[in-house]
């Protein structure tokens, strides 16, 4: 009865609305930003549409604002999402039989923290359909919260879209802060990257440097310092 039921599309379905929810909000908030950014409305809605990744999509658009170059943006992208390859890795371990090479390559592409955090957690092995139904959803949520945030320019007054285009920004925050009190290694390399950021950001000579090379370097760098300070101990 187990294997049926996480073999469910309608049983992925129900566990992918709560996330749909957070994302409908998140992404508002990004389609609120883009467009301030001076990103077309279209265009914000395909890069939701084509994407799923919130900071990746962020620091994209932080990399198109400011004319950054192609390499720039690889690399950026690179550094933000590679943890989806080792999310979609560990997956494979959780696939029942029904998933083919075709299967798999279409569900990576909803493959986020949260849908992986969900999809890890199910006992046992879990089937295509619930997968399909687990990344629905989300997938929908994201883009409509994107798309509301971008007509949202037109409607609401000024000062209130300012304030919103904050709110993904809020996410971010609302990640790092939990692992951050309870890990000091974490605690750390947020205040190294964060010291790095306002660095390249004020002093007159870094800030000529391009926004996208900044975050490159600033994100290596906290890691590396950390990595070599305080190394995690694979046995922990």
């Amino acid at each position: 009865m187990k294997e049926k039921t996480q073999n469910s599309y309608m049983y992925g379905l129900g566990k992918g609305l709560p996330i749909a929810l957070g994302y409908l909000s998140v992404s508002f908030g990004f389609g609120i930003t883009a467009v301030a950014k001076g990103i077309k409305p279209f265009e914000t809605i395909f890069i939701s549409l084509t994407n799923l990744t919130s900071a990746g999509q962020v620091a994209g658009v932080a990399v198109i604002a400011a004319c950054g170059t192609i390499i720039e943006m690889i690399l950026t992208q690179l550094i933000i999402n590679i943890r989806y390859c080792l999310m979609g890795l560990a997956l494979t371990q959780k696939l029942d039989g029904s998933f083919t090479t075709f299967h798999r390559l279409v569900t990576s592409f909803g493959i986020t923290d949260e849908v992986f955090g969900v999809a890890a957690s199910e006992e046992g092995l879990i089937g295509k359909r619930f997968m399909y139904g687990l990344i629905t959803l989300p997938y929908l949520g994201w883009a409509l919260g994107t798309t509301l945030g971008v007509y949202a320019n037109n409607i609401l007054p000024t000062g209130v879209c300012a304030a919103l285009g904050i709110a993904i920004y809020s996410m971010f925050m609302a990640i790092i802060v939990p692992p951050s009190r309870d890990d000091k290694g974490v605690l750390w390399t947020v205040m190294i990257a964060s010291i790095m950021s306002c660095a390249f950001y004020y002093i007159p000579y870094l800030s000529k440097l391009s926004q996208g090379f900044s975050i490159i370097i600033c994100g290596f760098v906290a890691a590396g310092v950390m990595a070599y300070i305080a190394p995690r101990d694979p046995e922990a």
